[in-house]
């Protein structure tokens, strides 16, 4: 279970991080895919991946994104905390074993308006595989 933590707008300086871990099992695609309705071969099926670019099934690019909100939702800002919009460009597959780690970082705050444009990131080690920035409004302590 992942422990929460928020910011208030005030507390927010450029720099600042946080980030969430999770290892990408047979079991988690399986989730993700029943939960998102995704339900394409490459990542369900060994023998229809194999004849892909990738030679064996992949995690959904979606599920690495879903890490993305969960740092944005439960560590920076952390709850109450509102999503406008999300970039993404996806780098490189991610491989069921691999540990894929989401860092969100405060890329720029707009005080007057309440919002905060997040740096967006995806590794497997120093591999990244997901980039792209976040729009988000965060809750003012006043």
């Amino acid at each position: 279970m992942t422990t929460l933590r928020s910011y208030f707008l005030e507390d927010l300086k450029v720099g600042v991080h946080e980030s969430i871990s999770k290892t990408v099992t047979d079991q988690v695609i399986r989730e993700f895919a029943h939960v998102s309705g995704d339900v394409n071969p490459v990542h369900l099926d060994s023998g229809y991946a194999a004849t892909t670019r990738f030679k064996e099934r992949i995690a959904h690019g979606m599920l690495g994104a879903s890490l993305i909100s969960a740092v944005i939702g439960t560590k920076l800002p952390g709850p109450g905390t509102i999503y406008l919009g999300q970039s993404l460009k996806f780098r490189a597959p991610v491989m069921i074993g691999d540990t894929l780690t989401a860092r969100v970082e405060v890329a720029a705050i707009d005080r007057d308006k309440g919002r905060v444009s997040l740096g967006t990131t995806c590794w497997v080690g120093d591999k990244l595989v997901i980039e792209g920035e976040a729009q988000v409004l965060v809750p003012s302590r006043t």
